[in-house]
Formats: C-alpha cells, sequence, structure tokens
C-alpha cells in the first residue's frame, strides 16, 4: 500500500493542479456530439492541458424508490464503484487509485449521477472502468452490508440535525403522499428491507441510453468522444424501465408545524409552491429572489433580518424546480426568544414583494450582479461540466450560455411586478420550526388570501 501510494502522489499532484485550470467562460464553444448508437453529449474542447472531465446523468433518482424501499437509488449510486466485473471493491478502488483517476456516483430526487475526472494517458482506462462499473456492477453481499450500515448511521445523525428535522417536516407538509416527500437515503426500516436484489433489479431497470445526459470538458475531440461514449454506454438498454411519477402541486394551505427539541436556537423552513424550469417566467422570477432573499448580504431578508435588527445570522430564499413540481424555500436560524419576530419579517417582505416589486436601482444592482458573476460558474473544467449537464436536465438549448446574460438584462421592473405578484403567497407559506420557539403555537392549516401565484 505504501508503494502504491508513493507511485501516485506525482500523479495526484498534478491532477490537483490540472482541475484548476479552465476555459474561459467566454471562450466557451459548446459542441453537440452524437454517437453512431444516438448517445448525445455536450462537449467542450480544451487541450493546452492534458486532463479530461466527464459529467453524466440519468433521468432517474429516489422518486423512483418503490414505497418502503426508500433509500434504493442512494444504495444503488453508493454501490456502483464498490466492484465490478472480476474485480471486488479494494481492487475496483486500487485500479482507480493508481491511474488517478476520480470517479464517484450520486442520487437526488430526480437523477443519478456520475462524474469522472482523468489525465488524458489515462483516458482508454478510466473510461473502461467506468464501463465496467455500468455493464458489470458486483453488488456483494458484504459491501451490500457495508454501504447499508453506513446510510444508517447518516439517517441517524440525520434524526438529530435540526435543520434535517424540519427539512424533512415541510416536505410532508407541502407534498403529502408524493414521492418526493419520502426521504431520499431511507429510513433504519426501509434500508434492512433492501436486498441485492433490489439493487440489481434498480440497476437492470433504471440505466438506459434514453435517459442519459453527458457533458465532457477537456483534452479530448468530438470524433475521439463518439467512439468512447458508444464503448462506454452503448451497452446499456436503449430506454429504461421506471415507473411515471405523477407531477403535484404544493398544499396551499398555509400552516405552522412545531417540532419541539430541548436546544437553544430554533431552525424554521418556510416555503409555497414554486416554478418548474421550462417555466418562461423563470428568469424573472430568478432575478425577483435575488434580491427577496437569494443575494447574500444584499438581499430584503439579509437587510431586514440580520443587518437592520440582527435577529439571525442568515437567512435565505430560493427557487427550487423539480421535474415534477416547483418550490420556493426559505430558512432561518435564531434564538428561541426571535423565531416569531424573524418569521413576521420574513413574511412581510414576501408580500411587500408581491404587491411593490422592485426599484428600478434594486433591478439594476441585480442585473450587474448576476451578470458579472455567471462567469464564475465556469472557472473551473469540473464546473463547467456541471453547467452543461444542468442546462441538459434542465431542457435548456446548448446555446443557452451565450444567451443568459441577454435574458436577464431584458427583465424589466414590470416583469418583476408581474411574476412577485403571479407567484408570492405569503398566507400559503408552510412553516416547520424545529426547536423551542417562544411565541409560536402550531396552526391549524389556514388558506389566508394570498397576493399571486407561484413560479421563479
Amino acid at each position: 500500500m505504501i508503494q502504491v501510494f508513493s507511485r501516485l502522489l506525482p500523479a495526484l499532484g498534478a491532477l490537483a493542479l490540472l482541475l484548476a485550470y479552465a476555459v474561459p467562460a467566454s471562450a466557451l464553444d459548446i459542441q453537440r456530439v452524437v454517437s453512431d448508437k444516438g448517445i448525445e453529449a455536450w462537449l467542450v474542447e480544451e487541450h493546452a492541458v492534458p486532463l479530461i472531465v466527464m459529467e453524466a446523468a440519468w433521468d432517474a433518482g429516489s422518486a423512483q424508490d418503490p414505497k418502503g424501499k426508500e433509500g434504493l437509488s442512494v444504495m444503488l449510486a453508493s454501490l456502483m464503484d464498490e466492484g465490478a466485473g472480476e474485480l471486488d471493491s479494494q481492487a475496483y478502488q486500487r485500479a482507480l487509485a493508481e491511474l488517478a483517476v476520480q470517479l464517484g456516483f450520486n442520487a437526488n430526487r430526480d437523477t443519478l449521477d456520475v462524474k469522472l475526472k482523468t489525465l488524458s494517458e489515462h483516458r482508454d482506462a478510466a473510461f473502461a472502468l467506468l464501463k465496467k462499473a455500468l455493464e458489470e456492477p458486483r453488488f456483494d453481499e458484504d459491501a451490500v452490508a457495508r454501504i447499508r450500515d453506513q446510510l444508517k448511521v447518516a439517517v441517524a445523525r440525520d434524526l438529530d440535525n435540526p435543520g434535517d428535522i424540519a427539512s424533512r417536516a415541510w416536505y410532508e407538509a407541502a407534498l403529502g403522499g408524493h414521492p418526493y416527500a419520502r426521504p431520499t437515503k431511507g429510513t433504519e426500516e426501509t434500508l434492512s428491507t433492501i436486498t441485492r436484489a433490489d439493487i440489481a433489479d434498480a440497476h437492470k431497470r433504471l440505466l438506459a441510453r434514453g435517459n442519459l445526459h453527458v457533458a465532457v470538458v477537456g483534452d479530448i475531440d468530438a470524433e475521439t468522444l463518439k467512439k468512447l461514449l458508444d464503448d462506454t454506454f452503448g451497452n446499456l438498454p436503449e430506454s429504461r424501465d421506471g415507473r411515471e411519477i405523477a407531477d403535484v402541486k404544493v398544499n396551499a394551505e398555509g400552516r405552522t408545524e412545531v417540532i419541539r427539541r430541548d436546544i437553544p436556537q430554533s431552525v424554521a423552513i418556510f416555503g409555497h409552491g414554486g416554478i418548474k424550469r421550462d417555466d418562461p417566467d423563470f428568469i424573472p422570477a430568478f432575478i425577483m429572489n435575488h434580491i427577496l432573499g437569494g443575494g447574500s448580504f444584499t438581499s430584503r431578508l439579509m437587510t431586514e433580518v440580520r443587518e437592520k435588527r440582527g435577529l439571525a445570522y442568515s437567512v435565505v430564499s430560493y427557487f427550487y424546480p423539480l421535474d415534477h413540481t416547483g418550490l420556493f424555500v426559505g430558512q432561518v436560524a435564531t434564538e428561541n426568544a426571535r423565531v416569531a419576530e424573524s418569521l413576521d419579517i420574513i413574511r412581510a417582505e414576501i408580500a411587500r414583494m408581491a404587491e411593490e416589486g422592485v426599484s428600478e436601482a434594486e433591478l439594476e444592482d441585480a442585473k450587474t450582479y448576476l451578470t458579472g458573476s455567471y462567469p464564475l460558474r465556469f472557472d473551473s473544467n469540473e464546473k463547467i461540466a456541471a453547467q452543461l449537464i444542468g442546462l441538459q436536465l434542465g431542457g435548456l438549448p446548448i446555446t443557452y450560455v451565450d444567451e443568459r446574460n441577454e435574458m436577464i438584462n431584458a427583465v424589466t421592473k414590470e416583469d418583476i411586478a408581474r411574476v412577485a405578484e403571479r407567484l408570492l403567497h405569503p398566507g400559503e407559506l408552510i412553516v416547520t420550526v424545529v426547536g423551542q420557539p417562544e411565541g409560536i403555537e402550531p396552526a391549524a392549516a389556514t388558506s389566508a388570501p394570498a397576493a399571486g401565484a407561484a413560479a421563479e
């Protein structure tokens, strides 16, 4: 092991340096590459350094977990690099390490994804190891047991985390029995029911060519990538055998839920229905929320809650578009004695935005920040790949990177006012508080009049 590690140091050091390299955002040339088997990838070539970064995602996340098997997708993702073909877990990880290849799988509500980074000289071997994981995952019983135990520890830890407790309660109140409301990591009980056969079945059904998205950045050309796509992903099934997930509307009845925990500070999650990514109002909604609660220290919520009154260290709001719903969500944490006042101010600021919109100065400042900071999303090859995958998953065109700032600059005060009225409904806020908040009692569901409808 010591000899292996000593051989790795030069390669790992080189990889760390290369990961800092980025293609300038203004110079991005995004190519649409389609292999002979019809596998599409978005490619940004950069041959100045010998590094390749790939990110791929399947439309197959934890929403696909059968009821009673919550945590299945996360277990599947966690086991994909735990041995493949003739290589058990240790041998597979050793093969990655000897090549200085970074490979990892992850699952969230809507997707299962994989990220791969490799030096160009190890390209073929790196992708061959990924191919082996995709086609011949072992799912050895000892690895399954180990990953299950790790997830149970993570779940138990989350059960003691106020933010996680509040978030779970919020999703249950907002989305009821929809798969989005179920715990993505599962529970101790559901994890115990998941078998090797369940994991193998999910792998066979969900990872296919038809629900695959790929982004590649680095030292590779389009013709080489075409062959690599077919070699790596070409033997996957043509289409997945997943179940249909219904669209869901967020519960529009405002309510407050208090979960008592003996802690000095309370955590509150607040929100209601939002907007999906393909909605034409997404860009003005995004700008509006930047001014309301997404702009760090410049946002209205931070100004009113933290800067003027010192009620909380931070407060944030954001739009969270999912495949089957859109959410508007925020969070604040403060002393138990100050939670009620903080929530009152948050409601008041949401109502003010819905009723009055924004000033011309606020809009211009937001545009300046959002357009000026956009290149920072492309300041590493890894970030570029992540952006390209995000665009694909959002159903956005390959030209979006060039058009995005123009769309932001085209938004007017009238657009913001219309979208704020449409999307912000302070009377529909669902609030979940964990702690010992003073002056707050659980409130029955209400349907108080609101200022608008939902979108981001």
